[in-house]
């Protein structure tokens, strides 16, 4: 679908910073954006509120005033620009949806390893608080078993996309999980001053 000469005139406004011009292109592609937050999320399997749907609307729109509305300005007109806001708002949302769940991961991570007990149960333990500290526990494993553990619980990845991609039995990257996330407790208690 090409560009409409709507769209065009909407877009010129814009970039012409006219007055009220900005108004009328949140008012016609407010819709499509929510739109497709929604089916982002549902097909990441990504449970939002209201609130976090607002927030990724306004990360959207924060990003094309970006730059002097540099991404509005890369607009060549070789598709409708819905197509091309769609493609955009995809990519931001995407961006923003990984980063939500690597961040949650990182927590559920954290609380389990606070809430497993350790050979040494007389002592507390501490939780992994952050990615940095993550990965710095993660260089004293052996390679394999911290890439196993790093693409699971910082990336995300089921055993099914860990074992393809490293090529291992699918059926061995439990029990190395297991064994790292046991070698991480025992180095976070060690290193506790």
């Amino acid at each position: 679908m090409a560009l409409t000469e709507i769209d065009r005139n909407l877009l010129d406004r814009c970039l012409a910073r006219e007055p009220g011009a900005w108004r009328d292109f949140v008012d016609r592609f407010i819709g499509l954006f929510v739109h497709v937050i929604n089916h982002t999320a549902h097909v990441r399997n990504a449970h939002l509120t209201r609130q976090d749907i607002d927030d990724l609307c306004a990360e959207i729109f924060v990003a094309l005033l970006a730059d002097d509305m540099a991404i509005l300005r890369r607009f060549r007109g070789n598709s409708s620009l819905a197509t091309y806001l769609t493609v955009v708002a995809r990519r931001i949302v995407v961006r923003e949806i990984a980063k939500r769940q690597a961040r949650d991961v990182r927590e559920r991570f954290a609380a389990q390893a606070a809430s497993q007990p350790t050979a040494d149960s007389s002592s507390s333990e501490r939780p992994l608080e952050d990615k940095e500290e993550v990965e710095k526990l993660l260089k004293e494993l052996p390679e394999r078993d911290a890439e196993i553990l790093r693409q699971h619980h910082l990336e995300g990845k089921s055993y099914e996309q860990i074992s393809e991609e490293l090529g291992i039995p699918r059926n061995s990257v439990g029990p190395t999980l297991s064994r790292a996330r046991e070698r991480l407790r025992q180095r976070q208690v060690e290193s506790r001053p």
